[in-house]
């Protein structure tokens, strides 16, 4: 299968909040909608399959229009590809003007990741970090439908 460079795949559609992501994250995103749909959640999941170029088409701002929420998720460090996304979506394609809640990342923790397998899990965004973000963001816009977990 060839993939068009700078265009990005929708992988999953919802009406709640966008997460985009790439790569490896891809699974693990899409294990969180699994776990935000049961709940009443639905996220649209973008996988961006490129870096350079970038959604040349702005198909995320397309989905921020649908959602007017956006996560980045990513397993860089923090200020990593997620800045890097969220700059080209929010900044320079205009996701802003989109938007009723704030932007969001999840990344990976600025330490070094554990040698063996398990040390992912504390290392990089896991399904119930990227559960926590978005039903954070929901309980903002309707704490009544989604009340604070403690």
């Amino acid at each position: 299968m060839t993939l068009r460079l700078g265009v990005p795949e929708i992988i999953r559609t919802g009406k709640d909040v966008t997460i985009v992501t790439y790569g490896a994250c891809c699974r693990v995103v899409l294990d969180a909608a699994d776990k935000l749909s049961k709940v009443g959640i639905e996220i649209e999941v973008i996988d961006v399959q490129s870096l350079l170029p970038f959604d040349i088409h702005s198909m995320i701002v397309e989905s921020l229009k649908k959602t007017n929420r956006v996560l980045f998720v990513d397993e860089d460090v923090p200020g990593g590809t997620t800045a890097y996304m969220m700059n080209e979506v929010i900044e320079k394609q205009g996701g802003y003007f989109h938007l009723d809640s704030p932007a969001k990342s999840l990344s990976g923790t600025a330490h070094r990741p554990a040698y063996g397998s398990d040390g992912d899990y504390w290392s990089k965004p896991n399904a119930e970090t990227i559960f926590d973000a978005v039903y954070e963001m929901m309980n903002e816009v309707d704490p009544e439908t989604f009340p604070k977990i403690y």
